[in-house]
């Protein structure tokens, strides 16, 4: 069987300030993900995780040059196919609440999104499924914490179903509870047969909900993981960037291999 997301060699150039050179800031990656898992993307701050999850989405800067190919379904992902997939079957959870609509009431923004991919209003149900009062649909993204903004963005995201996720720090700023309700929405599309790629900082809190761990570094993915090979000092972990990476976490006591 195909994966559901394919990506082969993909690179991401763009123009260097007053030159005509060009910066690479994604370098050769190549990655699958098969229905029915979760594969959670980690690495240092400037790998490029973020700018990955926009490529594929087809969501870069003018001036971005792309190589490679990515794929869904073994259909090739670009201008002429993305418009109808996108906020369909292929969604993404964006890291920043600005993405929310500051003008609507969020009731309506979720009730929007389920309506653009033909799939019912999740309505009040949908609001408390991921611990929020159903009073909220009411409010306005300025009337929110933080915290219930970001819950509001997955619950939109999510709202028409999608075969694939692109979530990209959807536990930023979250507190562990509201953080596992959203990790949970994830895993339950992972149940259902879609896919998800998770980019996080916050290794730990998902690795309970993810089947695989691809490590970046140097804008290129060095390695992937099992997720079950994070555990105690790293022994499992056959990478020696994320034996380090695992190891230098605070509740792993920043250890050092001997």
């Amino acid at each position: 069987m195909s994966a559901l997301l394919s990506i082969r060699d993909l690179s991401v150039r763009f123009a260097s300030p007053g030159s005509t050179a060009m910066d690479a800031v994604l370098r050769h990656l190549s990655l699958d993900l098969d229905r029915g898992e979760i594969v959670a993307l980690v690495g240092a701050s400037g790998a490029g995780k973020s700018l990955l999850a926009h490529a594929i989405l087809g969501l870069l800067p003018p001036g971005a040059v792309v190589c490679g190919e990515v794929r869904f379904e073994g259909q090739a992902l670009g201008p002429d196919t993305l418009p109808t997939l996108r906020g369909r079957r292929i969604a993404l959870l964006p890291q920043s609440v600005t993405h929310l609509d500051p003008l609507m009431p969020v009731g309506r923004q979720v009730a929007l999104a389920a309506r653009r991919a033909g799939a019912p209003d999740p309505g009040a149900d949908g609001f408390r499924r991921f611990g929020l009062d159903p009073a909220v649909r009411r409010a306005h993204p300025h009337e929110l914490s933080g915290g219930m903004a970001r819950r509001v963005l997955a619950l939109a995201s999510l709202a028409g179903a999608p075969d694939l996720v692109v979530a990209d720090e959807p536990t930023d700023h979250l507190d562990p509870d509201s953080a596992a309700v959203v990790l949970a929405a994830l895993a339950e599309v992972a149940r259902r047969g879609g896919a998800v790629l998770l980019v996080t900082h916050d290794l730990p809190a998902a690795l309970p909900f993810a089947h695989r761990v691809a490590l970046m570094r140097g804008s290129r993915i060095e390695a992937v993981e099992p997720a079950a090979g994070f555990l105690g000092a790293g022994e499992g972990i056959a990478s020696a960037y994320g034996r380090k990476l695992w190891q230098a976490l605070p509740q792993n006591g920043f250890l050092t291999d001997a």
